[in-house]
């Protein structure tokens, strides 16, 4: 009878973390420390610049200096919160591209990280088709998109878009944390008519579902590495609430 209990007041068990060693893909933000997995990484994207609301676009440097990455493939990757890339946007952002590729990196190209409204993907697809046309030839084009692309995206407008870029990073988090009954989403993701990858919070749950089995345009896992958390001093609520 107490084995019954037990059992019964076990849930489902939880989901695996994300421990980036078992990764070879991550995205390394501003001010992040790169653990030591990052040295076996096949492929990073490193956030370069930002291009903020507010005011005139402008792209503003995230970095001290220009990354010098030996080993893995790198992108070049543009925080945007704004469309209106003018003329001197662009300008920062081909210069910048060219002194990463100068300074030996093996550059794949440019990432723009993006929220695009899964309703507005037909102004993001017009917007894409100006980048191309800004872009240096043979500069290839990553972009990232949202969880719910494959479930409730236009088909018409991602076929478009798989003619625009090379390839999609869908992300699974906000913050520090895996957006819930993520599995829900992905339940089509092989429908999904271009090359993606599915982007992983560092510490967070994932469990692949079934649908990656059969997903011929799945190009792996992202990992977006974050910066350790601070421990929280104790505080008088924490030492009033100990029990002898």
């Amino acid at each position: 009878m107490l084995a019954v209990l037990v059992l019964s007041g076990c849930g489902r068990p939880a989901a695996p973390r994300v421990d980036p060693s078992a990764y070879d893909q991550f995205f390394l933000w501003a001010g992040v420390p790169p653990p030591p997995a990052v040295a076996k990484a096949s492929e990073i994207y490193i956030l370069g610049g930002e291009i903020r609301r507010g005011g005139p676009a402008r792209l503003i440097d995230m970095r001290a200096g220009v990354p010098h990455v030996r080993r893995a493939r790198v992108w070049l990757t543009i925080r945007s919160e704004r469309l209106d890339w003018d003329a001197p946007v662009w300008d920062g952002v081909r210069a910048m591209l060219a002194r990463w590729r100068a300074a030996g990196n093996r550059l794949e190209g440019l990432q723009i990280d993006f929220d695009a409204a899964t309703p507005g993907l037909h102004r993001y697809r017009a917007f894409l088709e100006g980048v191309r046309r800004e872009l240096p030839p043979g500069t290839r084009l990553s972009i990232t998109g949202l969880l719910d692309w494959s479930a409730n995206g236009d088909p018409a407008e991602l076929a478009k878009l798989a003619g625009l870029v090379d390839e999609v990073v869908i992300q699974t988090y906000q913050g520090r944390t895996t957006i819930p009954g993520y599995g829900a989403w992905f339940a089509h993701i092989d429908t999904l008519p271009l090359r993606h990858k599915i982007a992983l919070v560092e510490g967070g749950e994932w469990t692949p579902p079934a649908a990656l089995a059969r997903d011929k345009r799945f190009a792996g896992y992202v990992v977006f590495l974050l910066k350790p958390a601070k421990p929280r001093p104790p505080g008088l609520a924490d030492r009033g609430s100990r029990q002898p």
